[in-house]
């Protein structure tokens, strides 16, 4: 499967961004999907994750209640809302497809990623 991100940008702090992520190639459906960031300097970390349905979904404590993952299998698309952001936000947001029933957290359990999308939070 190939994935697309898009959606970063600039912000200032307590602003908001969506990030989207469109997949093509398989059947969006089958794959458990993730965002992971990797801020400069510093090792990809998990942000989120959500189930084939998109019935479940798993967030690092650090974004939880700020930050939302969800999927339009119609559309084979997995969106991050980002709201109340802050500087420490600061990363470049993959998005990743893992062929598994299982919420994952580590990125080398990941199958396919994304290219990358730059979120800049200003102070």
């Amino acid at each position: 499967v190939q994935l697309q991100a898009s959606g970063g940008g600039l912000v200032q702090a307590g602003g908001s961004l969506r990030l989207s992520c469109a997949a093509s190639g398989r059947t969006f459906s089958r794959y458990v999907m993730g965002w992971f960031r990797q801020a400069p300097g510093k090792e990809r970390t998990f942000v989120a994750a959500i189930r084939r349905s998109g019935g479940q979904t798993l967030y690092a404590d650090s974004v939880k209640g700020r930050l939302t993952i969800s999927r339009d299998n119609a559309k084979n698309t997995v969106y991050l809302q980002m709201n109340n952001l802050k500087p420490e936000d600061t990363a470049v947001y993959y998005c990743a497809a893992a062929d598994t029933i299982v919420l994952l957290t580590t990125n080398t359990e990941y199958d396919y990623w994304g290219q990358g999308t730059l979120v800049t939070v200003s102070s």
